[in-house]
């Protein structure tokens, strides 16, 4: 089952632009927001009757220190008679310029170690170059693009001026870390928490904020060629004003999940300060 990071989890630029995006820095808030998810729908050729878990994500950082990411992503796969349990655990660094980011995801089976991936990706003058340590030692030179907190600040500027849609390009060093998604981004008006909102406990004082509802669709760029034109998968999620995703659907085509907040963990952001970074 392809899992990927909703850091992720949300987020966005043009596909040919290296420059940061022309949009004030939203201020995102640290946190520790945890899902439930479940099986939204299954079709018979997929085989799975059940999903159940838990996702963790942990964001922490500042625009002058950079951004980290903690992120766990664990499911129950009932198929049939038998069922699995997949464990993905991952940790990120994106400095504050979003011009290097360092990766690392473990994926578990029934607690087995299945796969590792380790690297560090650098945006130049050409595009991106990722070097990979694990699972082989190798360099990739991939096209264009922005790194996930980059692309969750594009994002949340884009919907404070009422855009509605727009494409971008995306890197999160997920799957093999080989390859650039481009994304096609529907943001939807600004709307208010329904009193009967069952994600609203969760929320506490956030309960009275607004939120962009989000869709987004991923295509792999290495497919291009072969006129594919459906997407690898689709998340549509609420988009809070500080960086908070919640109300999760995962669409994979053949099945789909729902991540619905449960806790939520505010942390002390960073104190202002000027940036020396360059």
């Amino acid at each position: 089952m392809r899992v990927k990071r909703l850091a992720f989890c949300a987020v966005l630029v043009s596909s040919t632009a290296l420059a940061a995006p022309a949009f004030a820095v939203p201020i995102l808030q640290a946190h520790r927001a945890v899902y439930d998810l479940s099986l939204d729908k299954a079709s018979d050729r997929s085989g799975i009757t059940g999903i159940t878990g838990r996702m963790v994500y942990e964001f922490n950082g500042s625009p002058c220190d950079g951004y980290t990411v903690n992120f766990r992503f664990v499911t129950q796969i009932a198929t049939g008679d038998s069922s699995r349990v997949s464990d993905q655990q991952t940790t990120t660094y994106e400095d504050a310029k979003g011009k290097t980011f360092s990766f690392v995801t473990k994926s578990f089976i029934d607690q087995a170690l299945d796969k590792e991936v380790k690297g560090t990706a650098t945006r130049t003058d050409k595009g991106v170059e990722v070097d990979l340590d694990k699972p082989d030692k190798k360099v990739v030179q991939l096209a264009p693009t922005q790194f996930p907190t980059q692309h969750l600040e594009e994002l949340i500027g884009r919907a404070e001026k009422g855009e509605h849609f727009y494409e971008t390009n995306l890197f999160d060093g997920s799957e093999d870390a080989d390859r650039v998604m481009t994304t096609s981004i529907v943001v939807g008006n600004k709307a208010e928490v329904d009193k009967d909102d069952p994600e609203l406990p969760a929320l506490a004082k956030l309960g009275k904020d607004k939120y962009w509802p989000v869709d987004i669709a991923y295509f792999d760029l290495s497919q291009k060629e072969s006129g594919e034109e459906v997407p690898q998968y689709r998340i549509s999620f609420k988009l809070h004003e500080n960086g908070l995703t919640r109300d999760l659907t995962m669409d994979y085509g053949e099945f789909s999940m729902t991540g619905k907040l449960v806790n939520l963990a505010l942390f002390d952001n960073a104190p202002k300060k000027a940036c020396n970074n360059k």
